[in-house]
């Protein structure tokens, strides 16, 4: 089947910074703000949109190399376009900030392209493998009171998540207090995981892992970095059997998932479109399928709803407080969880979401 030509015209970026509702931090870093880089792709009439929640220099790799790039090609060729980004930011890094840059203009040319088809973006990647997605809750940071923390995972419980999801690592010492508070919140039917962000040696980990069992925590994420391979397998060989190991959130590359993948170091791959792309996204579904490895969406829901639905080997998404909230506060067409489910409207071409430019204007600041 061949398509009108789609040819890109027009590329406009900007960059938001939203202060945190309040002060938060995880187990090896502290932060009071996010920033969300947003592109606008267009073609014609037609205008695709996506974003990235990235440093805001990312803006200036846009507006320079990959507008270079995709300026004037066929919006109808995504993967072409993003293979030829990568190639384009070579010399640069494909990693880190080329990676985030190049994820936020892969989200507007698949919108742009779904836009101009009139489908739903999860036609185009294949059809939808499930109706809805199940959500875990993820907050529960370091910064917070244990008042804070139970208030917050009680309530994700309450609304029906399947599992919540609790920061751990900052203080070992207070780890186990603090977990027994979550396991209190949610009672027993809620699952419980935990992320340390890299926060423990594989010894502390294995020993932080056994103190997790009497909490029957079923998720033990980034329990060492996440390019220790053998550090990750290690500790995966020493926990609990009902204790899943994650990583995998840093893959920017395809290779960064073959990686945890091939060394067997993670039970569940997440993955993350603002870091890979929605291109990447869905050939690490691929990679995942051949490896028969489950995995996971890494923060930013909005962002993913449609690559979850059409991913077969996904199991979860992560629905993370900071993000959920900016994306109510900036995006038209954010959807809303019911009973712990994520589940897209059909009716909205697209991926379906908008920036709402007066309020945005509030934190704009490039």
């Amino acid at each position: 089947m061949s398509f009108s030509p789609l040819p890109v015209d027009a590329i406009s970026v900007a960059a938001f910074k939203v202060p945190t509702d309040k002060p938060e931090s995880d187990g090896t870093l502290k932060w009071d703000s996010t920033t969300m880089v947003t592109v606008h792709v267009r073609s014609g009439d037609t205008t695709g949109f996506g974003y990235s929640y990235t440093d805001a220099s990312a803006g200036a790799l846009i507006r320079g190399v990959l507008q270079d790039t995709v300026m004037g090609r066929d919006a109808h060729e995504v993967t072409a376009a993003y293979d030829a980004m990568r190639a384009a930011v070579r010399n640069i890094g494909e990693d880190g900030l080329s990676a985030m840059a190049i994820s936020a203009v892969d989200m507007a040319l698949w919108d742009l392209k779904a836009k101009a088809l009139n489908v739903p973006l999860y036609d185009l990647l294949g059809g939808r493998v499930r109706d809805s997605v199940d959500l875990y809750g993820s907050g529960g940071f370091t910064s917070y009171t244990d008042t804070e923390l139970r208030e917050q995972l009680g309530e994700w419980a309450d609304k029906g998540f399947f599992a919540v999801k609790m920061k751990i690592g900052r203080d070992a010492k207070a780890d186990p207090d603090r977990i027994a508070s979550a396991r209190r919140a949610i009672g027993s039917h809620t699952q419980l995981f935990t992320d340390s962000n890299a926060a423990y040696t594989v010894r502390e980990a294995v020993a932080m892992a056994s103190r997790m069992q009497e909490f029957d925590v079923r998720w033990f994420e980034e329990p060492v970095h996440h390019r220790d391979y053998d550090g990750l397998r290690s500790v995966r060989e020493h926990v609990p059997a009902q204790m899943a190991v994650a990583a995998g959130e840093y893959g920017f590359t395809l290779d960064d998932s073959r990686m945890h993948l091939s060394t067997g170091s993670v039970d569940v791959l997440q993955v993350d479109a603002t870091r890979c792309g929605i291109t990447g996204f869905m050939r690490a579904a691929a990679l995942c399928s051949a490896f028969r490895v489950p995995m996971s969406s890494h923060c930013a829901p909005s962002v993913h709803l449609h690559p979850c639905l059409a991913a077969a080997p996904l199991i979860h998404m992560e629905y993370f407080h900071d993000h959920v909230r900016i994306e109510r506060m900036l995006l038209d067409g954010a959807m809303e969880q019911r009973h712990g489910k994520l589940t897209a409207d059909p009716n909205r071409l697209g991926h379906g979401l908008e920036l709402n430019i007066p309020e945005s204007n509030k934190y704009k600041i490039s």
